[in-house]
This record gives C-alpha cells, structure tokens and sequence, in this order.
C-alpha cells in the first residue's frame, strides 16, 4: 500500500471511529442526559479502551462542544433549507418558515435541542468555537429583516428612552446597518421564539395549548410583526 493510501484509509477510520463515538455519546444523552456523560461509558459501550478514546475526544468537555456544534450545524442547515425554498416570498412568510423549521428540527431532535437551549451542564463553558454554529438560524432572522429594512418596507419599532443606550450598542455589536429598535426587537423575538419550542418540546403547554401548530404559527406571525415585518402584497 502507498503512503498516501495508507494516510487516506487512516483518515477514513478515523471519521468513522470519531462518527461512533458521537453516535454513542448521543444515545447517552438521550439515556441520562448530558450531565451524567462519560468518556469511560462511551468507550464501554463501543468495546474501546478509554485511553484510545482520549485521542479523539481528550476530554468530556471536548466530546460536549463537538456534540454542540453538530446540533447547532445540524439545526442551521434545517432552517437555511427552509428559508431557501421560500427565498421569493416576503419578509413574513421567510420569517415563519424559518421559525418553523427550528420548531420541526427540535421535535425531530429533542435531546441534542436540550444540549443546546436546555439546562445549562454543570462544569461545562461553551467556547468561542461554537459561536459559528449557534449563529446560523440568527443570521437568517437578521437577514431577513436586512433585506426588508434595504427595500425600504421594514416598520422600525420605537425604543423608550432607556433602551436606546442599550439598543445603540447591540446594534454596533452585530448589526450596525440594521436601527437600533429593530435590533432590540430582534433579540427579543430570538428569545421568544425558543421560548415558544422549549415550552412545547418540554411540556409547559401540556392542557393549556391544544392545536400546537397554528398557534405557533399565529405566535411567530406577532413576533415578525414585532420586529417590523410586514406581508408585501
């Protein structure tokens, strides 16, 4: 065998070996929850000697931070599917169908949406490398009220008196062509909107909501107007 089909038959057991483990690590979260994760148990599992594993994942917190980025990747690649098949639509349709696309990835996927918007792992800091990740679906909502600011049809909410310091700096942060009240807005509608799927997914709406999906609907259709959204005819 040459060196190059020897390095690549390396990497390929490597992906493959690194996929298994992740695999594993998901079915324990979903088992015991991502507190009680273990390297050791992983390895069990997968008839592995944790000190090979350790080459892979050299820790938990490691092994937690991939898992991280895959759900967040994995829940960005869902809504940015859905936004595409409705690029021609308008501002509040895109809106909605985005919102969504993260309520039916979290049904689809509701261990891995705890890993990331539920409790918080004791112990465990999210680096600055998920941050890219986590940024998808944000992006698309700040996209969308972009273009709708840039054609001229974005209603900008107004700001009291206090907020604006605070509205002026969140804009300059990470949205400095955007008006301060439609970012202020947009955090607020970013925090809503996982508000609405983790009371659903975790059961605060148990005898209290009935016909989920149009109310989710109708709730995400405010939260876009709220932000300044309107339907263009």
């Amino acid at each position: 065998m040459s060196s190059n089909a020897a390095q690549g038959a390396r990497a390929r057991a490597r992906i493959e070996v690194t996929a298994a483990i992740k695999e594993e690590a998901r079915r324990q979260l979903a088992a015991e929850g991502a507190a009680k994760l273990s390297l050791r148990a992983v390895a069990r599992e997968l008839g592995m000697v944790s000190s090979a594993l350790y080459r892979y994942f050299p820790s938990r917190d490691d092994l937690l931070t991939a898992l991280i980025i895959d759900a967040y990747d994995s829940l960005g690649e869902r809504a940015e599917a859905a936004h595409a098949a409705v690029a021609g639509a308008d501002p509040v349709q895109r809106w909605v169908a985005v919102c969504e696309a993260v309520r039916g990835w979290a049904q689809a996927h509701p261990h891995e949406y705890a890993l990331i918007y539920g409790t918080p792992v004791p112990g465990y800091s999210a680096p600055q490398a998920t941050v890219p990740a986590a940024s998808r679906v944000g992006l698309l909502l700040i996209g969308i009220v972009r273009d709708a600011h840039r054609s001229q049809v974005l209603e900008v909410p107004l700001l009291t008196d206090e907020l604006v310091p605070e509205a002026v700096r969140m804009a300059g942060d990470f949205a400095h062509d955007l008006p301060p009240g439609a970012v202020a807005a947009l955090v607020a509608a970013w925090a809503q909107l996982f508000g609405l799927v983790s009371f659903e997914l975790f059961g605060q709406f148990n005898r209290m909501v009935e016909e989920r999906e149009p109310f989710f609907r109708h709730a995400v259709t405010r939260l876009a107007q709220g932000v300044g959204l309107r339907q263009v005819c």
